[in-house]
């Protein structure tokens, strides 16, 4: 039942201040520019809003039209996870290939023009990067969009991203605090839990949260796990503990606090999306992020409303909500004072920026942090390509292309493709079949996490010892194949640069 709020008292305003939804289609909604109207100061992009760049840049104004500092979030994180280019594939290779190579001012430069694409189609706040320390190789749902398993590493990649990403003028949110790379559970599904001392959190963990806050990142995303040595009762994002006591206090964290997608099940399927927005709030928490899934405005009402009924109800101090309601505010005032100001003549020759900064920076990442095991020569005729896919998890979606069948065949032309999943009778003999006399290229993701697409990989490869291997997750199993290409990632550039290496075509 809706609360009946008025629509212009300080407590409503505030309680539509801190939320970030989403919204479904291509323009701005009557709802939501009314509400952006009534005081929503956020609004989060997902791929079904964005069409192309006229198109997003056209919304954006649109949105700017009824209120000129509202906040425009997106989860582009480049690599596997991009809403931008998301039926296409980015054109930017993500944290793993960035981490591979380990130079922070490529890093530094490809977060910029990502930032400076983000800043020309008028979106503010990015979600991204992620921090986390991928040190469970079996993690469902980090993986590749993590820098690695080096906590160094993780830490200066972290910070050479944030910088580079509000360079341009586009606040980064780092995520998910306090470290969610240790996990064997997807958060979308069930809430992952950490076992880990204190010692381990502080020495691992949050390194590179401490990194991003030195480095100035604008906001920093929750995460919806649990973590005993923490708080043994809630998961970070509804945990005073962590997000007040650790992250606001001990780390001196001064910037907006982000919650991860209140409609994940570690949140949803546990407190419900209005219990968990208040304790979220009352937490620490300054912005509500929710519409990856809910994605209309009666969601939008409820989340208000059960913020205001439980400020007058005393649940949740006035004085938290008004707090972070400002926080929200501070963070759009500055987005609108940088507005512009870093894509100006000579931006590229800035300090820091790696050479080849500009429209193919993400091509050459990726050439970089591709790795070649084997000594066989180039493909120079039609291949078959067979893709062993599994299911991609929700950050990732299987909207978006991946592999390198599209660039083979531009490369070699009669070159044909295949898909294969954990759903197949008898992979192996079916590419077999399908690939008659042809050399077969076998694209794998993370084949150490599949015990199916391993397993066909093996019979394949007993079969066909001359068959090229592309592994496009993490290149954790040992190389097999006459030819491995580990590209760390994806990307559609990634699936360039892996064609390049096959072919010998590459600069």
């Amino acid at each position: 039942m809706t609360t009946l709020v008025s629509t212009t008292d300080t407590v409503t305003r505030d309680a539509l201040a801190v939320l970030q939804p989403g919204f479904t289609g291509t323009t701005a909604p009557d709802w939501l520019l009314r509400r952006v109207g009534e005081g929503l100061a956020s609004v989060g992009l997902f791929g079904r809003n964005i069409h192309s760049p006229e198109q997003l840049a056209a919304l954006t104004a649109r949105l700017r039209a009824e209120r000129d500092d509202v906040l425009v979030a997106i989860d582009e994180e480049g690599g596997d996870v991009t809403r931008l280019e998301v039926r296409s594939g980015s054109s930017f290779p993500g944290n793993l290939a960035l981490g591979a190579v380990d130079d922070v001012d490529l890093t530094r430069a490809v977060a910029r023009e990502l930032g400076r694409r983000l800043a020309e189609c008028g979106v503010n706040l990015n979600w991204a990067p992620s921090a986390d320390v991928n040190s469970n190789p079996g993690n469902p749902v980090i993986g590749v969009r993590s820098f690695g398993a080096d906590t160094g590493l993780v830490a200066r990649h972290t910070a050479a991203y944030v910088e580079g990403l509000q360079a341009a003028g586009v606040a980064a949110c780092t995520k998910h605090f306090p470290g969610h790379g240790d996990t064997a559970v997807d958060s979308h599904h069930a809430l992952p839990r950490i076992d880990v001392d204190l010692d381990t959190l502080h020495a691992r963990e949050l390194v590179p949260f401490r990194a991003a806050v030195a480095a100035g990142s604008k906001a920093v995303m929750s995460a919806h796990i649990l973590l005993p040595a923490l708080d043994p009762t809630r998961p970070a994002t509804l945990s005073p503990q962590i997000l007040t006591g650790l992250l606001r206090q001990e780390l001196g964290y001064e910037g907006l606090i982000v919650t991860d997608g209140m409609e994940m099940d570690a949140i949803a399927g546990t407190y419900g999306i209005e219990r968990g927005c208040v304790l979220a709030i009352a937490a620490g928490a300054d912005a509500i992020c929710v519409g990856g899934g809910l994605a209309d405005e009666e969601t939008v009402l409820r989340l208000r409303d059960a913020l205001v009924t439980a400020v007058r109800d005393g649940e949740l101090p006035e004085e938290r909500l008004a707090d972070a309601a400002a926080r929200v505010r501070a963070l759009a005032s500055w987005t609108q004072g940088v507005r512009g100001a870093a894509s100006g003549p000579g931006a590229d020759e800035q300090e820091g920026t790696a050479p080849g900064a500009g429209a193919g920076i993400g091509l050459v990442a990726a050439r970089r942090a591709v790795t070649v095991t084997g000594t066989t020569g180039p493909l120079d005729g039609p291949a078959y390509v067979a893709a062993f896919t599994p299911v991609a998890n929700i950050a990732v979606g299987d909207e978006t292309p991946w592999g390198v069948a599209a660039e083979l065949s531009r490369i070699l032309p009669g070159t044909e493709t295949g898909t294969y999943g954990s759903g197949s009778v008898a992979p192996a003999a079916e590419v077999l079949r399908a690939a008659g006399e042809r050399r077969i290229v076998a694209v794998v993701r993370d084949v150490h996490r599949h015990g199916w697409m391993s397993a066909a990989l093996d019979e394949v490869l007993r079969a066909r010892p001359d068959t090229v291997v592309v592994e496009m997750g993490l290149p954790v199993a040992p190389p097999r194949g006459a030819l491995h290409v580990a590209t760390h990632g994806a990307a559609r550039v990634c699936g360039v640069a892996a064609a390049e290496a096959i072919t010998g075509t590459g600069v």
